[in-house]
C-alpha cells in the first residue's frame, strides 16, 4: 500500500484487509485513488482507497480462494465437492462471466459438459 506504516496499521485497514483481499481487490492510499476506486472514511478521514479487481480478474481470484478454503487443488476434489464449488461459484455469479464455465470446468478438472450437468442437476432439484 502507498501509504506510511502507521496508516497500514489502522484499525479500520485492518478490519477492511480480509474483505478487500477476499475479493482480489488492492488498497492504495486516498491520495493514490483513481477512475472507480473507492475512498473510505473513518471518522470523517479518508483513509484507505480500495481498487477492485476487474471483472475478468474476479473468476480467478474466486478459484483461488476455493482451492485455499479446500487446501487442495480443485481438480483432486471428489464429485460431491465440486458439485458444491459449482453452487458456490453460481450463486456468486461465475457464469456469468465470458468463458466461466469453461475457466471453471479447467479448474475443476472437468469437462464443460460435467458442469453443466452440475448447474442442471441443481436447478433440477430448486425447481421441484
Amino acid at each position: 500500500m502507498g501509504e506510511d506504516a502507521r496508516a497500514a496499521g489502522h484499525p479500520f485497514i485492518v478490519a477492511i484487509k480480509p474483505l478487500v483481499d477476499a475479493m482480489g481487490g488492492a488498497m492504495v492510499a486516498p491520495q493514490e485513488a483513481q477512475g472507480d476506486d473507492v475512498v473510505l472514511a473513518w471518522e470523517g478521514e479518508d483513509v484507505v482507497a480500495v481498487r477492485l479487481p476487474h471483472l475478468s480478474d474476479s473468476l480467478d481470484h474466486i478459484l483461488a480462494e476455493l482451492e485455499r478454503r479446500h487446501g487442495v487443488p480443485l481438480a483432486e476434489l471428489d464429485r460431491r465437492t465440486k458439485q458444491s464449488v459449482v453452487r458456490i461459484l453460481e450463486t456468486r455469479g461465475a457464469f456469468s462471466v465470458r468463458h466461466g464455465v469453461e475457466t471453471v470446468a479447467g479448474a475443476l478438472g472437468v469437462s464443460r459438459f460435467t458442469v453443466y450437468n452440475y448447474l442442471n442437476r441443481e436447478n433440477g432439484r430448486s425447481t421441484n
